[in-house]
């Protein structure tokens, strides 16, 4: 009965895309950003043969988790500032983008540093992927997504583990995601994990060189917990046809354990802060007969318990 507590915990993260901080656009290509010294930024790029100007204003970092609140967003003019000023502004746009300074950050297309010391970035990844390493067999599993972010000050953090479940039968891959010191977490889910609010963020899993086949894959997405931004995922294997999950037409049979050399996390960050991203190096077999594999295990596990989260224990070690 726990092992079946666990296996539904994990069917329950399966998630499909969710917005995030902030989309633009899908498939742009030659982006390049501009600011100004009023607080706007200017996305221009191309798409399907035409050239766009995005303006972007009205928002930096983020909130807190605060039930019933609003989470910051962007405003969006696509005409490139007809709308907002009811002319061509991006012709007279100007720019006072100097040279990025700031943190790394994944897949990153175009950053600068605001006259005010403010930061942009527009980041393009493939967010939508399919989960269980199954290739993209539809266009829209295969776009990428432009998101374009502007802080100040510090970055949505990860905190990351690894430990063997069940005296070493699985491997499990956990962690704590914060924000300026508090937890990120959202306050509610779909029936297969996706956030139904503008708090809650998914966390995307990639694992490399998998029983998937080579490079990066798509394992799974899954939200931090409410309240301790904590998250634990189990590599165990998974009914496609369950859950939540798509798949290709026909791909009926179980597939994973997904476990790889190597996790990717990847997650939008809260607000209108910068998606942020860790690598994990992931675990060999388990050896019942290492001591060094037993005390690995254990201190693990204490990392994970001290952080109090009680829907991460099942299968841990003692």
């Amino acid at each position: 009965m726990r092992r079946l507590l666990v296996v539904v915990a994990v069917w329950l993260g399966v998630c499909t895309p969710a917005l995030a901080s902030q989309l633009v656009d899908r498939n742009a290509s030659g982006v390049t950003l501009a600011t100004n010294g009023k607080g706007e930024a200017l996305l221009t790029y191309h798409k399907g043969g035409q050239l766009k100007h995005v303006l972007v204003w009205g928002a930096i970092n983020a909130r807190q988790p605060s039930k019933g609140a609003h989470q910051l967003k962007f405003s969006l003019d696509y005409a490139g500032g007809y709308g907002k000023y009811r002319k061509p502004y991006w012709k007279t746009f100007g720019s006072t983008c100097g040279t990025y300074d700031g943190p790394a950050l994944p897949d990153v297309v175009a950053a600068c540093k605001a006259s005010d010391g403010s930061y942009w970035a527009a980041q393009s990844w493939p967010e939508p992927l399919p989960d269980l390493g199954f290739t993209p067999w539809t266009p829209d599993l295969s776009a990428q997504w432009l998101e374009v972010s502007h802080w100040t000050g510090p970055l949505a953090t990860f905190e990351t583990g690894s430990t063997w479940l069940y005296s070493g039968r699985f491997e499990e891959l956990f962690g704590r995601v914060t924000y300026d010191g508090q937890p990120v977490y959202g306050f509610g889910t779909t029936r297969v994990g996706a956030p139904t609010d503008a708090f809650g963020r998914l966390i995307f899993l990639d694992t490399y060189n998998s029983v998937y086949g080579a490079g990066w894959r798509r394992e799974n997405s899954f939200v931090p917990h409410n309240p301790t931004g904590v998250f634990c995922y189990g590599f165990y294997s998974f009914d496609p046809t369950k859950g939540g999950y798509r798949h290709p037409p026909g791909q009926t049979e179980r597939r994973g354990p997904g476990t790889g050399e190597q996790y990717r996390l990847t997650m939008p960050g809260p607000g209108v802060t910068p998606n942020v991203s860790v690598t994990v190096q992931g675990l060999h077999p388990f050896n019942k007969l290492s001591l060094d594999d037993q005390s690995y295990a254990i201190t693990q596990a204490n990392q994970l318990r001290s952080w109090g989260d009680k829907s991460c224990l099942a299968g841990l070690p003692r």
